[in-house]
Order: structure tokens, then C-alpha cells, then sequence
């Protein structure tokens, strides 16, 4: 069996679930499937795909035909809904009257809404995407990393979360939000408390330590969108003031939406990214196959091989687990019939697994023909605003580090490495490495 879970073959072959029978005791929130799901995710494509959870109280889309037909139909499958039903579960009204009293205001997600919303609100978002911004950034992004890496390159040994991955993706993604001054300890337990209140795993004593986080976080964006509302700056929170539609009735967005945004921005610019980082250094130490294939591409110099790579390893290994929806009405999925208002997840990693879709899809095969039709992103009207950066920022990483180190491995047993506890999220707690510097 190899550490995510799934039985394999040699070297990494087709995963082998463990039984129908076992959903009926099992649960996402259990810690030991939490951290290694493959084998329930197996299960419950073939037995049962899409199954109720019942700790959990969710519905669990596993299937990749499944995961397409909700994320393709917003009217049937609301994201506002599903969203605001899971965002802080069973202290949502303790945790808005604490935000609105210590953190300036309670701010919901605008990018979580649903279409006609969701459409115009995603349009002013793209504006902090432009084409010019994205790419200028490529130069930036290089000199930042290979100035990381190339000081970690002697030491022989790092913990790659803390050591490289976190704190590169905060310095990109306050770079550019325009943040020149900040602490990347506060911003790494600012995330965690943010991604705490979609995992459906904290107590009341966490709720309310989590919501002190979420205030502090909130007080600072704060600050610096007042700032930038009385002097336009050349960074993304500024583009999110200023952008401007057609629609004569709300051709900005409202300071709410401005907050909900650029908090969303650094959050998932370093939470999601980090984990992708974090991943790929996995893969790299506990693959060696991979690794060597990953060696080859760079010494290449093939870009082409180089997307191939990355889009595999985002299919194989995705930062973000999955994320809820709820029903509008009653609908069938998956053969089952399901009630309005039923409450659901949809499982990206278990969609990217799906067998039917991806032939052994625990090989690591960037000779794929079907590689960029991965759940990694989502899909429909909600597919992530941010994959361009996100894929820069691993391409460019990779690129970096295979250049710099070699003999990339574990520094203790695999079965020692946790996970956070969250639903959302697939994310490493910590990654000691050894390695040399490559000649």
C-alpha cells in the first residue's frame, strides 16, 4: 500500500478499494481516512458514489461523471447555499457576532454566490487578473524562488513547508495584493483559521480562537484598502476598488465584496499553492521514478513536458479536496434521488482518481491523452479565478528547485507525516527533507 492510501502495484499501480461494506463505519472525518482517503474514495465510486456521510451530515460526490454534472449546473447545485451551510457548521451565528464586534464587519464570500451574482462579481475579479499583470510575473516569481532555494541548496536538509513552500507563496501573493509590510506567522494561522471554518472539524474552543485570527486578519486588510482608497496603487487591491463593469446599476464592487475579496486572494494565494508545493516536494522524495522523469524534463528544456508534468502531478496530488454545494431541488445524481436542500461535497481528488476517467489513475503517466480534463481547478462558472498564477507559480518552482537540489528524500518515516484535519483541504502539517545541491 502506498502512503495516500491506495493498494499498488510495483511501483505505483491501479488502487484496489476496500470493500462496500466498510462505508457503512466509515467517515471523512475520521482522521486516519482523512489522511489517506484513497481506499474510501475506491469504495464509494464503485459501492455507493454518491454517499451520505453520516458524521459528517453530507452527501459525498466521488464519481467524475458526477462531480462534471453538479459543477456544470449552478441553478440545481448552489454554491452560495452549499457554502453558507458549511462555513463555520454549528457556530455560524456565535462566530458573525464576534467578526462583526472585533473584526470590522462580517464579510461573506462574493465569489461563493451563484450566478446572475456570482457572474458580475467574477467579472470585477478578473480585472485583478489582467493578461499585462499575469504576464510580468513569470520574471518575478523566478527571481524569488531561486533566491529561496539557492539558500536552502547548502544546508543539505530543510522542513519544506516552513522552510520554502509557505513562505514563498506569502511573498508572492503580498507582492502582489501590494502588502510590503507583514508577518508570514500571522498569515499562515490567519489561513489556517480561515480554512478551519470550511473543515467541519473544529470544537467551540477552536471556533472562537479561529475567529480572533479572522478579526486580526480582517482589521489589517482593512487598513490597507482604506489606504488604497485614498491613493490608487499598481497592485491587485486596487484593481478590485477601481475595476468597473457596464452595468449601470453596480458597475464597482462594494467595500464588502472588495474585503471578501482580497481576503480570499491571501488566503488561497498562499494556502492552496503552499499545499501544491508541499505535494510536489512529496512526490519527488517518495517517487523516484518520478523524480528522475521530472530530472530529464528540466535538463531538457522542454516547456511542453514541463505543463505535462505539472498537470499531472495537480491531477494526482490536488491542494484542495473538495468543496460543498447544496441542492435546490429535488434531482438525481448518481442514481440517487436526492432531496432539495440536500447538503454535499464534491470531491475533486476522488473525481481526479476515478478509473473510469483515468486508467490506473495512481500511476504517474504525463503521457495521459485526457491530462487537462483534471477536477483540480472545479469546472463550469466556479473554476478557480487564480489557476493561471497557481500553475506559474509550480512550474516555475519546480523548474528552480530540480536545478539547484538533487537526492531529494524523506528525513523520517512516511508514516510519520500528518495532515490538517479539514475536509477542505489536503494538506501536509510539515515535510522534513534531505537532498544535495545539484552540481
Amino acid at each position: 500500500m502506498d502512503s495516500r492510501g491506495a493498494d499498488i502495484e510495483g511501483a505505483g499501480g491501479c488502487p484496489m478499494g476496500f470493500g462496500k461494506e466498510s462505508l457503512l463505519s466509515a467517515s471523512l472525518s475520521d482522521k486516519a481516512i482523512n489522511d489517506h482517503p484513497g481506499e474510501f474514495y475506491h469504495a464509494m465510486r464503485i459501492g455507493d458514489p454518491v454517499h451520505y456521510d453520516e458524521k459528517l451530515g453530507l452527501y459525498l460526490v466521488s464519481r467524475y461523471q458526477d462531480v462534471q454534472q453538479v459543477l456544470k449546473d449552478p441553478t440545481t447545485f448552489s454554491m452560495k447555499k452549499g457554502y453558507e451551510e458549511q462555513y463555520a457548521k454549528g457556530f455560524a451565528e456565535e462566530f458573525k457576532e464576534i467578526l462583526m464586534r472585533d473584526g470590522g464587519g462580517f464579510f461573506p464570500d462574493a465569489i461563493m454566490s451563484d450566478p446572475p451574482e456570482h457572474t458580475r462579481v467574477r467579472k470585477l475579479l478578473d480585472k485583478a487578473f489582467s493578461p499585462h499583470r499575469i504576464a510580468t510575473l513569470e520574471p518575478l516569481i523566478a527571481e524569488r524562488i531561486s533566491g529561496m532555494i539557492e539558500k536552502l541548496a547548502d544546508k543539505g536538509k530543510m522542513e519544506a513547508i516552513e522552510d520554502f513552500a509557505a513562505p514563498m507563496t506569502i511573498v508572492i501573493i503580498c507582492e502582489q495584493l501590494g502588502i510590503t509590510e507583514y508577518d508570514p506567522v500571522k498569515i499562515r494561522r490567519w489561513s489556517s483559521a480561515i480554512t478551519a471554518q470550511i473543515g467541519r472539524m473544529q470544537d467551540r474552543e477552536q471556533m472562537r480562537a479561529n475567529a480572533r485570527e479572522v478579526c486580526d486578519l480582517q482589521n489589517f486588510l482593512i487598513g490597507h484598502i482604506r489606504k488604497r482608497e485614498a491613493n490608487r496603487t499598481d497592485d491587485m487591491i486596487s484593481d478590485l476598488i477601481y475595476a468597473e463593469t457596464d452595468d449601470p446599476k453596480n458597475p464597482r464592487l462594494t467595500f464588502h465584496e472588495v474585503v471578501s475579496l482580497v481576503r480570499a486572494l491571501l488566503i488561497a494565494g498562499n494556502e492552496t499553492t503552499a499545499t501544491a508545493l508541499g505535494n510536489l516536494f512529496f512526490v519527488l522524495a517518495t517517487r523516484p521514478e518520478v523524480a528522475n522523469q521530472m530530472y530529464e524534463t528540466i535538463d531538457a528544456d522542454d516547456p511542453r513536458l514541463l505543463m505535462r508534468f505539472m498537470e499531472e502531478l495537480l491531477r494526482i496530488e490536488p491542494p484542495v479536496r473538495g468543496l460543498t454545494r447544496m441542492t435546490t431541488k429535488e434531482v438525481m445524481l448518481g442514481g440517487k434521488l436526492l432531496p432539495a436542500n440536500a447538503h454535499m461535497i464534491v470531491l475533486f481528488a476522488s473525481a481526479n482518481d476515478d478509473e473510469s476517467e483515468f486508467p490506473c489513475p495512481r500511476n504517474f503517466d504525463t503521457t495521459r491523452g485526457n491530462l487537462g480534463r483534471h477536477m483540480t481547478f472545479g469546472a463550469g462558472v466556479h473554476r478557480c479565478v487564480g489557476l493561471t498564477l497557481a500553475r506559474m507559480e509550480i512550474k516555475v518552482a519546480a523548474k528552480e528547485i530540480v536545478k539547484r537540489i538533487k537526492d531529494i528524500k524523506l528525513a523520517c518515516p512516511v508514516e510519520d507525516l500528518t495532515y490538517l484535519q479539514t475536509v477542505a483541504t489536503r494538506s501536509l502539517t510539515y515535510l522534513p527533507l534531505t537532498f544535495s545541491r545539484r552540481q
